[in-house]
C-alpha cells in the first residue's frame, strides 16, 4: 500500500512501499509539483528501482526549473539505496 500527499506546510508525505504498483500513483501527484518541494520519507517502508526513477524523473524536470525535491526523513536502509543508486549529487537530502 502507497500513500502520497502534501501537509499544510506544503511538505510531501511519503507512505508505504513506492513500488511498481504504486509508481503511476507518484507519478502523477509528482507531475503537478512546479517549485522546490521537501519529501518526506520517514512513513516510506520500501523503494523500488522505478519509484527511484520516477523521482530522478522530476528532479530532472524541477532542475530544468531551478527547483527541486529536498528528500528528508530517510531511514537508514532508504539512504543507502539512494547512495548505491549513485544519486547523492543528484538530490538534497536533510
Amino acid at each position: 500500500m502507497f500513500h502520497i500527499a502534501e501537509d499544510d506546510q506544503g511538505v510531501i508525505q511519503l507512505e508505504g512501499r513506492l513500488d511498481a504498483l504504486a509508481a503511476p500513483l507518484a507519478r502523477d501527484f509528482l507531475a503537478g509539483v512546479t517549485e522546490t518541494r521537501r519529501l518526506d520519507f520517514s512513513r516510506l517502508d520500501y523503494i523500488a528501482s522505478i519509484g527511484l526513477g520516477v523521482l530522478a524523473a522530476t528532479q530532472r524536470r524541477l532542475l530544468d526549473m531551478d527547483c527541486g525535491l529536498v528528500l528528508t526523513g530517510l531511514n537508514p536502509h532508504l539512504l543507502e539505496v539512494f547512495q548505491l543508486a549513485g544519486f547523492q549529487g543528484v538530490f538534497t537530502f536533510e
